[in-house]
């Protein structure tokens, strides 16, 4: 089910959240599934990105980060349509055949990984998927699923950054 609405990008004017679309209440609540508030947004005509519902003492929004700003060409105030749909993925981003198939080889790893909460999942696929290179798509989740089993599961994202490097440095060799 796809719901479209006009909206407009406002800004918070904070350190920590800023640029943002409301969405009327009656809409955000039909996409809300118990606490799973994920969905694909499109703002215009760009293509669909994964995004969550938040909600401020006033409103529902999503964030809108300088990427898509400067792809609208849109400043605070400028007019946005706006279509969403509940995102039914599990991880709200496509999982990378890399670190799947590591997962599905290593049952340590792969508990590890699913013990984790939904949006640490979510960050890893992220991290993963963010990447453009196979190469590097397997050493970054050679990296991560060797943290998670360092750390016993208490992911530390600083630790992480330094064994993705790590990886990174010993270059092609797997």
């Amino acid at each position: 089910m796809k719901k479209s609405f006009n909206s407009t990008l406002e800004n918070f004017h904070t350190s920590l959240w800023q640029f943002h679309t409301p969405v009327p209440e009656d809409i955000a609540l039909s996409f809300i599934e118990g606490d799973n508030k994920r969905i694909l947004c499109q703002l215009n005509k760009l293509s669909p990105y994964p995004a969550a519902l938040m909600k401020c003492k006033a409103y529902w929004y999503i964030l809108i980060n300088k990427s898509l700003r400067a792809q609208l060409k849109i400043e605070e105030g400028g007019k946005l349509m706006v279509s969403l749909e509940k995102d039914h993925s599990e991880y709200g981003h496509e999982m990378p055949e890399e670190l799947q198939v590591l997962l599905d080889q290593d049952d340590q790893g792969n508990e590890l990984f699913h013990a984790l909460t939904k949006g640490k999942q979510r960050s890893l696929v992220y991290l993963v998927t963010k990447v453009k290179n196979s190469n590097s798509r397997l050493n970054k989740s050679l990296a991560i699923i060797e943290h998670l089993k360092d750390v016993k599961g208490n992911l530390d994202f600083k630790m992480l950054n330094e064994k993705i490097k790590y990886y990174n440095n010993l270059g092609n060799v797997w």
